[in-house]
């Protein structure tokens, strides 16, 4: 009886009144025997419902549940007010054809200095970009025939490394050389299918790309779901004449944050191979942070194309939900999931975003979408936009981080926006963020399960690996109830973050709470649990997910240690023109030199 808690309604709710309250996970770092030992406890009937039940009454979970009362109803899916068109952009037709979209891309872009590109400083390191590529192609100067040998060298490089560094674990050369020849022959005759023609992209395991089977990381996901044709993004992709080159390596079916994977090996931090990229999106940030591919396509759940983004130190977009059909994916009905581009820079996000860009016939229907748009990068009225932009700021929640390296290097690029381009620093409260994180948890969580369960049921728990089997004894426990209060609490954030917006127009804060987190040894065979780690490196990325905002990562530096760091823009619903417009400025601005990542191969020149 006096447990029970009893909320406003989120209209009543004072901003002024918000503290900053944002509880750590508590949980044991386990791996090796010690994890298979809390597996079978955790699957065990008498002492699995009772661990559970003390990890969830540690962090809270049922009395910011089952014992509060939440006046708002349900958002089963994120739910967006209409919104006006953006500033100093084109717009787009959600049945466009990609090569048509990707022109109008280009048009968006600064003007290409080739002399500027190809006679730099020999000793600044910088990634080739997609433009780099087209210019070489067409200038002759190489072709994607070239470069798909250096590529599948490369690629056997990494594979024999010691330890190995598995970044594609779907891979046919010869399938590959087959792409290229047929892209170089287009260049030949003068009919390249589109700008991106001969382009290399990677393919997250979670994203179907035929004829390669969909795995999710695991080792037998391909004997129950056969892969017939090409996800929706990728086939647009695959019209554009982008060479697939594999399915990149993944934390298995996602449900983790580092990149840790027992079934394949896991993935490297180029910077520092000792140390995990991230996840789960891992393979397709290690991939393009190695130079071995101009772009990759990642899922983002749960910050899973950001945080790998941020700690390899390329741009990871997680788009508006429902703008990306997500069509072709492992669990494609999700509400929190969505398809997005990792790259090296800002432009090529850009390129391929609107490549791939297009909402499903159901989201058409179901959602109150704004037509895609693209910002214009390259005039003076940009640049005065960029300068009108409101930042948010909720200074508690900023410099909450595991290391001060990272506020510090964010903030002083927030610094620089505001002196070189007059951007407007608005201090914000965000309330209830330990019930949205709560939220985000029971949504993906369910959904996930929902999706898997069958298998499961049918025999396959056996083969999925210790970390994962540890999050599904969580899930399993959570109720219907759990999972309606779960969307009580969603419409309940969606109406602050709706109230936040109409002060500014993009909310900034660090990609992650920590750079790179060190690989445990014991971890690579058997994985392990670590959810004090993945609430660090989740701590900024959640609301993207539950509300369904854009949300995009672009390095802007490093710690003492030389790691990579992130600072994340989230914008609103549709607003994806306006978080690509000041990632660019700020890409323009960032005073720190790129650092050459330890593992990298020049693939454009074959240096």
């Amino acid at each position: 009886m006096g447990n029970k808690r009893v909320m406003l309604p989120a209209t009543e709710v004072d901003f002024h009144a918000v503290k900053y309250h944002y509880k750590k996970i508590q949980a044991p770092h386990l791996t090796g025997f010690w994890l298979k030992l809390l597996v079978k406890l955790l699957e065990a009937p008498f002492f699995g419902p009772l661990l559970i039940s003390h990890l969830k009454n540690d962090n809270k979970m049922v009395e910011l549940l089952r014992n509060t009362v939440i006046p708002e109803c349900p958002m089963f899916k994120p739910e967006f007010p209409p919104q006006d068109l953006e500033p100093g952009v084109t717009s787009l037709e959600e049945d466009g054809k990609p090569e048509d979209q990707v022109e109008l891309a280009l048009k968006c872009l600064p003007q290409y200095d080739s002399a500027k590109t190809w006679i730099a400083d020999s000793d600044a390191f910088h990634y080739w970009k997609i433009r780099d590529y087209a210019y070489a192609y067409r200038s002759k100067l190489t072709t994607p025939s070239i470069v798909a040998e250096r590529f599948i060298a490369a690629n056997e490089e990494f594979d024999n490394n010691k330890p190995p560094t598995p970044l594609l674990i779907s891979y046919d050369p010869d399938d590959i050389r087959n792409q290229a020849a047929a892209s170089t022959q287009r260049f030949d005759e003068g009919k390249p299918l589109s700008f991106l023609d001969g382009i290399f992209m990677a393919i997250k395991d979670d994203i179907d790309c035929y004829p390669h089977p969909s795995n999710g990381g695991t080792t037998w996901f391909h004997e129950v779901r056969k892969v017939k044709r090409d996800a929706a993004s990728v086939s647009k992709l695959r019209d554009c004449g982008v060479i697939l080159v594999g399915k990149a390596n993944m934390h298995e079916f996602g449900l983790g944050t580092t990149g840790n994977n027992p079934n394949h090996g896991t993935a490297r931090n180029p910077h520092a191979p000792d140390r995990y990229t991230g996840g789960s999106s891992s393979g397709p940030a290690a991939i393009v942070a190695s130079g071995l591919c101009s772009a990759a396509l990642g899922t983002d759940g749960g910050g899973s194309v950001r945080i790998p983004s941020s700690l390899c130190g390329v741009v990871g977009l997680k788009t508006t939900y429902g703008r990306i059909d997500m069509t072709g994916a492992l669990c494609d009905a999700g509400t929190v999931e969505i398809i997005g581009p990792i790259t090296s820079s800002v432009e090529d996000a850009l390129l391929v975003y609107a490549a791939m860009l297009g909402s499903s016939p159901a989201n058409r229907i179901a959602l109150n979408l704004s037509l895609p748009c693209l910002p214009y990068l390259s005039s003076n009225e940009g640049l005065s936009i960029v300068g009108s932009l409101r930042l948010g700021k909720y200074t508690e929640w900023f410099n909450d981080v595991f290391s001060t390296d990272i506020s510090t290097k964010c903030e002083e690029i927030l610094c620089l926006l505001s002196e070189k381009h007059g951007c407007k620093m608005v201090e914000i409260a965000i309330p209830e963020l330990d019930e949205m994180r709560m939220a985000h948890i029971i949504s993906i969580g369910s959904e996930s399960l929902s999706c898997l369960s069958p298998d499961f049921e049918d025999g396959k728990g056996k083969y999925i690996s210790q970390d994962t089997r540890t999050n599904l004894a969580l899930f399993r426990s959570f109720t219907g109830s759990d999972y309606v209060a779960a969307q009580c609490l969603r419409r309940r954030i969606m109406h602050y973050y709706t109230e936040i917006f109409k002060q500014v127009d993009v909310i900034v804060t660090p990609t992650t709470g920590m750079t790179a987190p060190l690989i445990p040894p014991a971890a690579l065979k058997s994985g392990e649990s670590n959810l004090q780690v993945s609430g660090n490196l989740m701590h900024f990325v959640v609301p993207a997910n539950l509300l369904g905002l854009p949300a995009i990562s672009v390095p802007v530096g490093y710690d003492k240690q030389g790691l990579p760091i992130g600072l994340q823009l989230l914008g609103r619903p549709w607003g994806e023109a306006s978080i690509l417009r000041l990632a660019a400025a700020i890409e323009e601005i960032c005073p720190e030199p790129k650092k050459k990542p330890v593992q990298f191969f020049d693939l454009l020149k074959g240096n």
